[in-house]
């Protein structure tokens, strides 16, 4: 059968198992559909399908048909990597900065320390981990930084499904995770720095400031429909100089979208190019992803490390934003609600522990424990919060009630 088709019947199966299961199995509630596009690429990966029915395996994903879907999934994930990118909102951030600083920090702070706690638990009891090339702090911080992720394009997915996106406690959830997401990648960018290549490195931070300073007054004379052109050319451009310089193609891809403002471009245009670009290439990179996976140290192992990995990020971000609440009197309710949904990760901490892959600090059974603590961990999100949130709604409609009665 010639390649092509070969491909075809890979791309039949990566749009249709996740959207049966989905649909027929109305898993919406505790798994929306890219939650169960993540498990499905786990499901028919090497580690399940390929042990299940090894030769049709290796018939349907040949090298030839995983070169194909790596390259759209390497676009996929850029253009929503940028997008996530672009829509930070630092201008309100800076605007209540006290309160944005102290709930960013803890909420990142105290995953981040959990999560180098179970990073050296890893190291300690159990070979097979950490990553040919790495040393033994790129491998804590980045298993640290795994559990710290939060997911900014996956939570505002969820903060639309619980009608609160547009509310002030959403406002105030996306100003918080969009200071964590620099953090974040400021952390990765230092992790990756490589000293045979330090010199390209300093040439690409030292370079990119100007550079994107000149694009911005560019962006400013264009035309929107011009605009959206010059956007991706800045994309691929910002992708290949950091690949280059060692630091991968996914810190340029956010870079790019970053030192860009989003008013430039049409909000509804934008939402419609993420929901596009969720609905038509990123399922193959979860199908890619779930490639990825390997079991050869043990299904049981890989899971209990998955949930140590769970219990430190999920605990560490609620101790965190409690934390935070006391320390700025929050309302009863808010900071449970606000911890919870910080915690989903998602996209992009499997975009991070891709990375953490390609630069082998990590190894693939330590990825496959990664990305099955980013389905439970997001999979968590919406059955907590739902009846928290109805609560809390419940009980200001009560107060609000009593108050007018007794008037």
């Amino acid at each position: 059968m010639h390649v092509t088709e070969i491909f075809l019947i890979a791309m039949l199966i990566i749009f249709t198992v996740p959207y049966l299961i989905w649909r027929l199995g109305n898993t919406d509630y505790y798994a929306p559909l890219v939650v169960v596009q993540i498990i499905a690429g786990i499901l028919l990966g090497p580690g399940i399908l390929g042990a299940v029915y090894p030769e049709y395996y290796q018939f349907v994903f040949a090298a030839p048909v995983i070169q194909s879907l790596n390259g759209i999934a390497w676009w996929a994930v850029m253009i929503f990597v940028m997008i996530a990118g672009l829509e930070l909102d630092l201008k309100q951030t800076w605007k209540y900065k006290r309160e944005s600083a102290i709930t960013a920090g803890l909420a990142l702070g105290s995953p981040l320390i959990l999560g180098c706690i179970a990073g050296l638990a890893l190291l300690k009891f159990s070979e097979g981990w950490m990553g040919a090339e790495a040393y033994s702090w790129q491998f804590v911080v980045g298993i640290g930084m795994s559990c710290a992720v939060t997911a900014l394009p996956i939570l505002m997915l969820f903060m639309e499904k619980l009608e609160i996106l547009r509310h002030p406690i959403g406002q105030r959830i996306l100003r918080y995770a969009s200071l964590d997401d620099i953090a974040i990648w400021a952390v990765l960018a230092l992790i990756l720095l490589d000293w045979d290549r330090i010199g390209r490195q300093a040439l690409f931070i030292v370079g990119f400031v100007p550079v994107a300073y000149l694009f911005r007054k560019l962006m400013i004379r264009l035309q929107e429909k011009d605009r959206w052109y010059a956007l991706f050319i800045w994309l691929a451009l910002c992708g290949y100089s950091a690949d280059w310089c060692g630091l991968h193609f996914m810190v340029g891809a956010f870079l790019s979208g970053a030192v860009l403002d989003s008013e430039w471009f049409n909000q509804e245009d934008m939402d419609k190019l993420r929901h596009f670009i969720l609905l038509t290439v990123m399922p193959v990179f979860f199908l890619s992803t779930g490639l990825r996976t390997n079991w050869e140290v043990g299904g049981y192992t890989v899971f209990m490390a998955a949930i140590v990995l769970l219990v430190a990020a999920v605990a560490g971000k609620l101790i965190g934003v409690r934390i935070a609440g006391k320390i700025l009197k929050w309302k009863e309710g808010e900071a449970s609600i606000i911890g919870w949904l910080l915690q989903t990760k998602a996209l992009i901490m499997i975009i991070f522990a891709n990375i953490l892959l390609d630069k082998h600090i990590i190894t693939s059974e330590t990825f496959t424990a990664l990305l099955l603590m980013a389905v439970f961990s997001t999979m968590l999100t919406i059955p907590i919060v739902a009846p928290k949130l109805y609560k809390m709604r419940h009980g200001l409609i009560g107060k609000a009630e009593a108050l007018e009665t007794s008037k």
